[in-house]
């Protein structure tokens, strides 16, 4: 288990951008893969992007490719989540999540879990 602590989040403008980051404790980062889910009120939590732990992989949810971009800095222990061209539909709770595998995935396989940025994007 790692302890992970997102930031970033806020109020945004349609067509705007936001970087969201996720600190973790662990010492051995790079044995994690790392994934962004988000949750809209009244539904269900979406895989958004996901990562492997050397940073060379990533995934990505059709309704974000070529918008949002993931990315990690092993050395400071940090994910990001690059979003740009922003939507309403973005709007929800942002979370980040490490599994204790350096492959990533879009599923909902990870036993880490932060405890979530809000993200709020404005027509």
């Amino acid at each position: 288990q790692v302890q992970l602590v997102e930031s970033g989040g806020g109020l945004v403008q349609a067509g705007g951008s936001l970087r969201l980051s996720c600190a973790s404790s662990g010492r051995t980062f790079d044995n994690y893969a790392m994934g962004w889910f988000r949750q809209a009120p009244g539904k269900e939590r979406e895989s958004v992007a996901s990562i492997s732990g050397s940073g060379r992989s990533t995934l990505y949810a059709d309704s974000v490719k070529g918008r949002f971009s993931i990315s990690r800095d092993n050395a400071k222990n940090t994910v990001y989540l690059q979003m740009n061209r922003l939507k309403p539909g973005d709007t929800a709770v942002y979370y980040c999540a490490a599994r204790r595998s350096v492959t990533q995935t879009m599923s909902n396989d990870y036993s880490s879990w932060g405890q979530g940025t809000q993200v709020t994007v404005s027509s």
